[in-house]
């Protein structure tokens, strides 16, 4: 396959390989079991329902609450404290809280890393906010996976991530709401699973997301992305700026986009997850132009040539939003996000573009 063309949009990911899977308590022992990391800026309020379910699923993974109900009262007694999971490394995906013994994807250049944890699967999941206990076994079973059979495979031989991204870009994905090509691209890598292994990833094409996820985190915690940090809470949507200790944060709104029949009305939370970084290493919103078929489901959202859009925003060299770039063409990085529901009943409710608020790269 012909990769070429988009051998420059996988600069980024250049140098990043996976090549581990760890407990988040193994990389970050100064974080003790009942501090919970989740994506965003800082909560300057309560979190939403989403992320306390997640966060009481995340105590009951832990071993720190019976049940949901006793996880839930130990939230409310504020006897966990909850952390923005990139400013220690880590991109978590939408509503998912990391505790201390979760199963993380270790990826980098054997200089430096960043972390994002291994996803259990379609709905119901704990990235979409599900207090469903299935959520938690099948947690349990690919943490299996990543630390029985992946690790010691990706200790010997790491995978390389910019072939992967090039390869899906090539095929239709922009490596964020579109990721079966990647999945797939991943899964090839991988020769040495065991079939049955291989199937459960194939079955499973949100698998690869996270993995791309720590390998932006890894770019962007180089002092020379200028932007270190990206996402929502779905409260805030922020960003925080190498040199810069504090977020720069907005109200954050739900993305627009498709929605589940059944969820037309249902309420949505504003944007969530820490995906961004995705987003602002040049994929999903940005590269909306190598995946057609979202363009034309998201024509109403989108603006018209999301080409000429990617050029307004992003540096042609590093291949990341530039925010001088965005400041002189008044053009806002997008970021493709899932719609969860705001009252943590449905979870999944469809799937997005949201416009990062000019304000914040000013």
């Amino acid at each position: 396959m012909d990769t070429s063309a988009f051998t420059a949009w996988a600069r980024p990911f250049e140098g990043a390989a996976w090549r581990d899977v760890v407990r988040r308590s193994d990389v970050l022992p100064q974080l003790g079991r009942s501090v919970l990391l989740h994506a965003g800026p800082p909560f300057d309020a309560a979190p939403p329902a989403p992320v306390r379910q997640a966060a009481a699923q995340a105590l009951c993974f832990e071993g720190l609450a019976r049940d949901m109900e006793a996880a839930l009262a130990m939230l409310a007694r504020g006897e966990a404290r909850l952390l923005p999971a990139q400013d220690h490394g880590v991109a978590t995906p939408l509503a998912q809280v990391v505790s201390a013994s979760m199963p993380l994807a270790v990826v980098g250049d054997g200089a430096t890393e960043a972390y994002a944890p291994l996803v259990e699967g379609p709905p119901p999941a704990l990235r979409f906010g599900s207090a469903a206990p299935e959520a938690l076994s099948r947690l349990r079973q690919v943490a299996s996976l990543g630390w029985e059979r992946l690790a010691p495979a990706l200790r010997e031989q790491p995978l390389p991530l910019a072939p992967v991204v090039a390869q899906a870009l090539a095929l239709g994905d922009e490596c964020h709401s579109r990721t079966g090509a990647a999945n797939e691209a991943l899964a090839a890598a991988m020769p040495w699973l065991e079939a049955q292994d291989h199937a459960a990833l194939r079955a499973s094409p949100g698998f690869v997301l996270t993995i791309l996820m720590a390998a932006a985190c890894w770019r962007l915690r180089r002092r020379d992305a200028g932007i270190a940090a990206v996402g929502g809470n779905g409260l805030q949507f922020g960003l925080r700026v190498h040199g810069e200790p504090q977020w720069r944060t907005a109200t954050a709104q739900a993305p627009r986009g498709t929605r589940m029949p059944q969820h037309a009305a249902t309420p949505a939370l504003g944007a969530i997850g820490d995906s961004a970084v995705l987003d602002f290493c040049g994929l999903g919103g940005q590269a909306l132009a190598a995946a057609p078929a979202l363009c034309e489901e998201w024509r109403d959202v989108l603006p018209a040539d999301m080409g000429v859009h990617r050029q307004a925003v992003v540096q042609v060299q590093s291949g990341l939003v530039d925010a001088s770039q965005v400041r002189a063409t008044g053009q806002v990085p997008w970021v493709n996000l899932a719609i969860l529901d705001r009252d943590g009943k449905h979870g999944l409710i469809g799937r997005g573009a949201y416009p990062a608020p000019l304000e914040l790269l000013r």
